[in-house]
């Protein structure tokens, strides 16, 4: 399976990991390691997590108070 971020959603993405790395050097870096983890496991089972509305699932990051939201497509 692969992924696309919708484009507001990415740039939301590098957003967060600026503000992260801002604040501390090398946070934003982890932050994406987390989000990437997180997408990644999406890939690996995608009906794993909590659906939030019709079609739309729900899957936290772990570390970061993040939450990625996304739709399985065929």
């Amino acid at each position: 399976m692969k992924h696309a971020f919708h484009p507001d959603a990415f740039a939301e993405y590098l957003a967060a990991a600026s503000a992260y790395e801002a604040g501390q050097p090398g946070l934003g870096a982890r932050f994406i390691q987390s989000v990437e983890s997180a997408i990644e496991g999406i890939c690996q089972a995608p009906e794993r997590w909590t659906i939030l509305d019709q079609d739309v699932r729900r899957r936290l990051t772990r570390v970061f108070p993040y939450t990625i939201l996304y739709v399985i497509e065929e």
